[in-house]
């Protein structure tokens, strides 16, 4: 698809693994500004030719001594386009232009105190001391000449440099984390007072955009949609709708491993509110059979993931004379499955978006919400008109229950956890706080426990009770449910599911613990 953002002021993200790369790119489109994400692998003449406003070397988990540690094409310090490096992005730069990086003596990871140095604009308006977030064992020893130290800390006697004439900074620390107390001032004195970007970019100029794209892209052809009933592929399909109206085709497949009467409600609101021409594919029998003896976490995704394949191009088949597919793909998708294309970020889990189809299935594919996270996506779905309902559902794994039942995975434990879950999402729901809640849910445990029923001794499964706070899904914090509500849910499950007698309550957070159990 084309990618009219290219018409806006821009700022590019070469990413080399960090954790927070993706982060930045969040952080400057709250500016207003438009970002993105590139493999480090880029070169000077592709990045010549994209023309952004400005440069961001990303931190990330290497060491700039080790074999093979990502690098970068000097001459994008050429390009006469400001360039920030962060962390190991500052290392790098420093590295490749003569001056000297050694392994730190002593770690620091978490909170430092800043003390600046002299002038420099990237920290116009900062207090000459304030508090940073640092993560780094290497450590620049001398900086490249034409360089100028601007800011130390307590273990860092460079924890910041630039070059001010060529337009070169760097940071050891995370600007981007709302750790960094000023944090927010140094990006925009980059984005606004060094690389001159202007704040045009919004979900409603995106939008305009996207259509335009889609519009240029597909022609007078048809798209068949993967939709899931999930907020993403929702908004995906609606955005679709606007932009090619009834040349759209929607499938959804019926794995049996959704929320309880989460199918019925699909159906009605899709096909009965919003109009659009949908076809429903019953399979839940062929997942269980799929799934039959299968009890590794990957396996079961994959398992999962080839059965949709399956399932979804018998359905696609009937649409053979439509040229693409479309699928609501958002960044955190991208992140955990391989991060940036080409990046150096470890796989975390597989993800099972409609990829693999049979050779006589030759889609072409369009993905339009591929370079926004969930709250942007959001937005885009209240800018066109969707219901707060939908847009407010927490998010629901690909895979569905069948990674939230640890171990082989039944259509018996599938309803028992459903009930479970329901009655979690009830209470929940409840709350003041809800929409600020990313996601609560049921896990139903491989392991049974002894208790007492009515003076009758049982041996039933234990279920787990998850709730985190998150903004797009790559970090998250438990959250501090009432005791009451709590409470309540236990009481409630244990009662009113046959099948549960323990109930147990998910205190970590991501990382080190991912949101889902599996």
């Amino acid at each position: 698809m084309k990618d009219k953002s290219k018409a806006r002021d821009r700022i590019v993200i070469l990413d080399y693994g960090s954790q927070y790369t993706h982060l930045i790119a969040r952080r400057i489109r709250e500016m207003h500004v438009y970002s993105e994400v590139l493999p480090f692998t880029t070169g000077a003449e592709e990045l010549r030719a994209a023309a952004p406003r400005g440069i961001i070397l990303s931190g990330g988990p290497s060491s700039v001594f080790a074999d093979g540690a990502p690098s970068i094409d000097p001459k994008v310090f050429s390009l006469n386009i400001p360039v920030l490096g962060i962390c190991y992005g500052m290392q790098l730069m420093c590295h490749v232009l003569g001056g000297r990086v050694e392994p730190g003596t002593e770690r620091e990871y978490g909170k430092a105190e800043l003390s600046l140095a002299g002038e420099s604009r990237i920290f116009s308006g900062v207090p000459e001391c304030s508090t940073v977030w640092m993560s780094h064992g290497d450590r620049v020893v001398d900086i490249p000449r034409g360089f100028v130290a601007s800011a130390s800390s307590g273990n860092c006697p460079f924890a910041a440099m630039g070059d001010e004439p060529r337009r070169l900074y760097a940071l050891q620390f995370h600007p981007e984390v709302v750790h960094t107390q000023c944090g927010e001032r140094i990006l925009g004195n980059f984005i606004f007072n060094i690389c001159a970007c202007h704040a045009s970019w919004s979900m409603d100029s995106w939008i305009a955009d996207t259509v335009e794209s889609l519009k240029e892209t597909i022609g007078n052809e048809e798209v068949v949609l993967g939709l899931s009933g999930g907020v993403d592929s929702s908004v995906a399909a609606v955005l679709l709708d606007k932009a090619i109206g009834k040349r759209l085709h929607c499938i959804f497949v019926d794995n049996g491993l959704l929320r309880l009467h989460e199918a019925e409600d699909v159906e009605r609101m899709f096909a009965q509110t919003l109009g659009l021409d949908l076809h429903v594919a019953r399979a839940a029998s062929r997942f269980y059979a799929a799934l039959r003896g299968v009890d590794e976490p990957e396996a079961k995704r994959k398992a999962i993931g080839r059965t949709f394949i399956d399932v979804f191009a018998e359905e696609a088949r009937k649409f053979s004379h439509c040229r693409f597919l479309a699928q609501g793909t958002i960044y955190p998708d991208v992140i955990e499955s391989s991060c940036a294309p080409g990046g150096p970020s470890e796989t975390i889990k597989s993800h099972h978006n409609v990829g693999g189809l049979p050779p006589d299935l030759k889609f072409a594919l369009v993905e339009p919400l591929r370079d926004l996270f969930k709250d942007e996506v959001r937005a885009v779905g209240r800018i066109l008109g969707m219901d707060d309902d939908l847009l407010d559902r927490q998010p629901f794994p690909g895979p569905g229950l069948g990674v939230r039942i640890l171990g082989e995975v039944t259509e018996e434990k599938v309803r028992i956890l459903q009930e479970a879950d329901a009655r979690v999402r009830e209470e929940v729901r409840k709350l003041p706080s809800y929409k600020s809640i990313w996601q609560a849910f049921a896990v139903l445990l491989p392991c049974r426990t002894v208790g007492v029923m009515g003076d009758k001794r049982t041996y039933e499964y234990t279920c787990a009770v998850r709730a985190v706070n998150s903004i797009d899904a790559m970090t998250a914090d438990w959250t501090r449910l009432p005791y009451d509500t709590l409470a309540t849910i236990s009481s409630r499950i244990i009662n009113e599911v046959r099948g549960i007698n323990r109930v147990v309550y998910d205190i970590s957070s991501k990382p080190p613990a991912t949101i889902e159990w599996e």
